[in-house]
């Protein structure tokens, strides 16, 4: 049945935020507040502290330097413990694998003369600055650092727009660097211009490259970046930079890095200018606006989102207010300081992306590199797309906070495609294809968001689309470019899926036996977008083809014990151990066994029933002594750092045990997520892993792709609200707490529920969940055949 509407949120959250205030006796900080940017920033998150809105085109943050000046520090274009900086660039992604991408436009202060050009300073030694954490705040919007040179940078962000605050000391040379070629894996062309008249700088960036030391199937560019640069202090002098040449007074430049033979741009290849506003102390405010289209978009963005007069605090105060509105989308009571710190950060980098890659006119570069417009009720086109990563859990949260957001990315994607001769890439930078990865998770990412709420897409023109994709073999599909990690084809070897009804050991996939589990995944949620579409005939086929799983996995893969494994294409199974990676992306075999998400009950059927399934579960989450194996246990265990064993700790809900699921889970959001630098276990991949902690502090998760059922663990903090697409959802937990882990016993909606699962009513309507917990696993909640939450097998499978 259908609900009342969800109270506004302006006037729900402070209600929410002030009885928890009277129940602590102190007053608790807002959602933005909570949020500790640096998060993720050391050791493997690959995060970035910089200032940006929700999901916003501009990420404006400090790029750290090893001293090597072709290759980024991290990922995120910052790392923790690097304390020195060469530059602060517009745009950025984070948590990703591959090393670096974006980081475009570096702006820098610096306090000396230019006297040698900034393109030949291969180590970073000549105007790059060290800098003290100690110096340096970060928060949601907002960044500040001092920097050793004497130079204060403080950053904000408008959604395709910023601006920066620059302090100068006085009595020193009041440099800024605009290093316009310097993208993170550089650039094939680059160009700026300086007006002292008008007191701007203009140029753009042309650059791509992801991940393309990989491979030489993304060694190339495919976005252009343009910006437009307004200072509110003239310039006394100016120059500029080709290569290795300086070239005092001139006003323009051009050059690209080159991406090298290797994939990363040699030294002393590049352009870019300076202006210097003198030596008085000078305080410096500009205003940047951004577009992927043209410097005229830039300029229009930049004067639509922050007019010339607005004041850095107008801007500063407009980004927490976005952020207090899209992170109150959950409000939360209860926890320690440090629990709501991690709670409300892992829910700022899910906000991070994808990104809005439309410019206030509503033009975007489209895949075809021409320019398009968005057009019926699709307000944004977005851009950044970790496919492999964000259906698992991401997409899911993002479109059950805001349902018009999921769709335009669902359009956004499909556009892409349309663009792209109708190819669904697995991973998108702006305007480009990277193919990073492997399967085709654009199937699930669409079938997530419309089970999650998002229904203002085409999903007709897309479902048409995806399945010519799944049944008509294209030449990349027979291509081996790219491979492995950045293989061309959307469905590499569709060929074999549809004769041999497997990807085998030999093929043009990364991995055979992995590229299988991720295609019946696939092909599952392709199913679910038929029955949608009213298509009964491609709903049953495609269901059909989600069991090809079967078709690998071995039950004389090792003595007793069966696992899915690689296999030849003449049907024989080559040498095993579950400790191989062969034929996995990732992960081992060990790793990969659990991961038929829609079909348990028939992968657990093939295990030898629940009893094994738990037997190897336990031993998957503990080593031989009995300790918690979560990461770099060796190949053998769980890699909680990582997605492919993510969803793993919720299957003993199909067991009939849920209590190991309760505990499980809570022992990893105890142990490998903290407020820390470190505080994120492995690359947050775009947010996909923060995704999974938000999920687990509430204490439910979306196990299968392309459905809306929830298992379930136990909440994190006595009381939360979900403001979800169909209605909201209430968590009370009185008794929740670090010792408390455990289901005793739980109402929905006032009944008693005894399964660890939920129906898909939650989500689509909303609802009140009541639990009581205590400190001792209750064996009795949701045990048995009954409670179990529900599997899709094949027909008659």
């Amino acid at each position: 049945m259908s609900r009342a509407p969800a109270p506004c949120l302006s006037v729900l959250v402070p209600l929410l935020l002030a009885a928890s205030s009277a129940l602590a006796g102190a007053a608790l900080p807002s959602p933005a507040e909570a949020v500790n940017p640096l998060i993720g920033s050391s050791h493997g998150g690959n995060t970035f502290p910089g200032a940006m809105r929700p999901f916003g085109m501009l990420q404006w943050s400090p790029e750290t330097t090893r001293g090597k000046h072709n290759r980024t520090t991290a990922p995120g274009g910052y790392a923790y413990d690097h304390p020195r900086i060469r530059g602060f660039a517009l745009t950025h992604l984070s948590g990703t694998g591959c090393a670096g991408a974006s980081g475009d436009i570096p702006f820098m202060p610096i306090t000396t003369a230019v006297t040698r050009s900034p393109s030949a300073d291969a180590t970073d030694s000549l105007y790059a600055s060290d800098f003290s954490h100690a110096d340096e705040t970060a928060q949601a919007g907002y960044y500040r650092v001092k920097l050793a040179n004497g130079s204060t940078v403080a950053l904000t962000a408008a959604m395709r727009s910023g601006m920066a605050d620059i302090d100068f000391p006085a009595g020193k040379p009041a440099n800024l660097l605009i290093r316009t070629s310097d993208s993170e894996v550089g650039s094939s062309n680059a160009h700026v211009m300086v007006d002292p008249a008008a007191r701007t700088v203009t140029g753009s960036v042309t650059s791509g490259n992801f991940c393309g030391y990989l491979a030489k199937a993304d060694r190339k560019s495919y976005y252009t970046l343009y910006f437009v640069a307004e200072f509110d202090q003239p310039f006394i002098a100016r120059g500029a930079w080709v290569d290795g040449t300086v070239h005092k007074g001139a006003k323009a430049a051009s050059g690209g890095t080159t991406y090298g033979k290797k994939g990363f741009f040699p030294d002393g290849k590049g352009s870019g200018a300076w202006i210097d506003f003198g030596n008085k102390g000078a305080r410096v405010g500009v205003r940047v606006g951004i577009s992927y289209v043209s410097l005229a978009n830039a300029r229009a963005n930049l004067h639509a989102e922050i007019p010339r007069g607005t004041t850095f605090a107008t801007v500063r105060e407009e980004a927490t207010r976005a952020w207090n509105k899209e992170l109150g989308r959950i409000a939360i009571d209860g926890g320690t300081p440090d629990q709501r710190t991690t709670f409300y950060t892992a829910l700022y980098h899910v906000m991070m992306h994808p990104n809005v890659y439309s410019d206030v006119n509503g033009q975007y570069r489209g895949f075809d590199q021409k320019t398009h417009t968005v057009t019926g009720t699709q307000e944004m086109q977005y851009a950044n797309f970790s496919g492999w990563d964000i259906y698992r859990s991401h997409l899911q949260l993002v479109t059950w906070l805001d349902p018009k957001r999921g769709s335009d990315i669902a359009q956004s994607l499909y556009n892409q495609a349309t663009q792209n001769h109708g190819e669904w890439d697995r991973w998108t930078h702006n305007s480009g294809g990277t193919h990073v990865m492997s399967g085709d998770p654009a199937v699930p990412a669409l079938a997530d968001i419309h089970a999650f709420g998002g229904h203002d897409f085409d999903l007709a023109g897309a479902y048409a689309s995806l399945k010519k994709a799944a049944t008509v073999v294209t030449a990349h599909d027979l291509s081996d470019a790219g491979c492995n990690v950045e293989c061309v084809g959307e469905r590499p070897s569709l060929d074999q899926w549809l004769t041999l009804h497997y990807i085998a050991r030999q093929s043009h996939a990364w991995g055979g036996a992995g590229e299988t589990l991720e295609e019946t995944t696939a092909d599952f949620a392709l199913s679910e977008l038929a029955r949608l579409a009213g298509d009964a005939r491609g709903q049953a086929q495609f269901l059909t083809r989600a069991g090809y799983w079967r078709n690998l996995f071995n039950p004389d893969a090792t003595p007793a014990v069966g696992y899915i494994q690689n296999r030849n294409a003449d049907g024989s199974w080559p040498k095993f151990t579950p400790d191989t990676d062969d034929g996995f992306v990732e992960g081992s075999a060990s790793v990969y066994l659990w991961m038929v998400p829609y079909d348990v009950h028939g992968l657990f059927d093939r295990l030898g029933g629940k009893a094994t399934a738990t037997r190897r579960l336990d031993a998957f989450f503990h080593t031989p002594d009995g300790q918690w194996a979560l990461t770099h246990a060796g190949p053998l265990h769980a890699e909680l750092d990582n997605e492919p064993s993510v969803a793993t700790p919720w299957l003993y809900d199909y067991t009939g045990q849920p209590w190991r699921t309760q505990e499980a889970v809570r022992i990893v959001t105890d142990t490998i997520w903290k407020n820390a630098p470190d505080g994120i276990p492995g690359n947050d991949d775009l947010g996909e892993m923060s995704s999974w902690y938000v999920w687990a502090a509430l204490g439910m998760y979306p196990e299968i792709p392309g459905r809306a059922e929830l298992v379930l663990g136990s909440p994190l903090f006595p009381h939360a609200v979900i403001h979800g697409s169909g209605g909201d959802v209430i968590i009370d937990a009185p008794g929740a707490s670090a010792s408390t882990p455990f289901v005793q016993s739980l109402t929905l909606d006032g009944q008693p529920h005894d399964k660890p699962w939920l129906t898909t009513s939650l989500v689509e309507h909303g609802g009140t969940l009541h639990y009581v917990l205590g400190s001792k696993a209750d064996t009795r909640w949701g045990a048995g055949d009954a409670g179990e939450p529900p599997s899709f097998p094949p027909p008659h499978g």
